[in-house]
């Protein structure tokens, strides 16, 4: 029987000569492959549809555990500030291949959906996407269950004079409990501790000083090559594409 899913397609390959697979995240079965039959004709209802980056709301035959069937695509968003910013694409196609990763690790995933859509669309709306895309980071440490510890002493437990931050020690440190570790910026700790508790869809503007979105950059790369065991290859092309349009 055919329905209706919101979703959004995070991969496609060809197949056969007029044909794609579209690896789909939905809000209702996570990830999906679907395949869209004929969308490389021209004259195909499909066409302009059937690629990485479109969100909309898919008919579908589903078949659990195979290949569901693409019969028709409402488009919800068509996002078209990230289409035309080749650093926004960079961050989202980043946050791609992240989610892909992550939602192979967890059984439930509609919060995880709902923290992806409200991320790109508030790219999409202009905001800081390095600031977006380290709150998500943030928040996908829960769901794989590494979370570092931001509402205490990661040692002795205290409230009271945290200093830093620590990959080592897994959070925070206060003064008693800290020994050679580096000392962060109090504002890049105020904030990170900031970006684990807001609530992504009603972020309406952001400020945060260049050095302070750098060092909590920096900390959430560290943290999540050493935790998470994730190593995504569009991180990098983020770096190479800022560096050419900053030239």
């Amino acid at each position: 029987m055919q329905e209706k899913v919101e979703g959004f397609i995070i991969r496609e390959r060809d197949y056969l000569e007029s044909s794609k697979i579209l690896d789909v995240f939905t809000k209702k079965y996570g990830i999906i492959s679907v395949i869209s039959k004929g969308c490389k004709k021209p004259k195909s209802k499909l066409c302009s549809l059937s690629s990485k980056m479109t969100y909309g709301n898919l008919n579908i035959y589903y078949k659990e555990g195979k290949l569901s069937t693409l019969t028709n695509i409402d488009s919800i968003n068509n996002l078209s500030n990230i289409k035309k910013d080749i650093v926004k694409i960079s961050y989202v196609t980043y946050l791609m291949e992240l989610i892909y990763q992550v939602v192979k690790q967890v059984e439930t995933t509609e919060e995880i959906y709902n923290l992806f859509i409200a991320t790109i669309l508030k790219i999409n709306d202009n905001l800081d996407p390095l600031v977006l895309t380290n709150i998500l980071e943030l928040k996908l440490l829960d769901y794989l269950g590494v979370s570092p510890i931001l509402d205490k002493c990661s040692i002795c437990g205290s409230k009271n004079n945290i200093v830093t931050l620590s990959l080592q020690k897994h959070g925070l440190l206060c003064k008693n409990c800290r020994t050679n570790e580096s000392l962060y910026h109090i504002e890049s700790i105020k904030y990170i501790r900031m970006y684990y508790y807001l609530d992504i869809s009603k972020i309406s503007k952001i400020e945060v000083k260049k050095e302070i979105k750098e060092e909590i950059k920096k900390y959430l790369n560290h943290y999540y090559e050493r935790y998470t065991g994730l190593y995504l290859n569009s991180k990098e092309f983020i770096d190479k594409v800022k560096e050419l349009t900053e030239e």
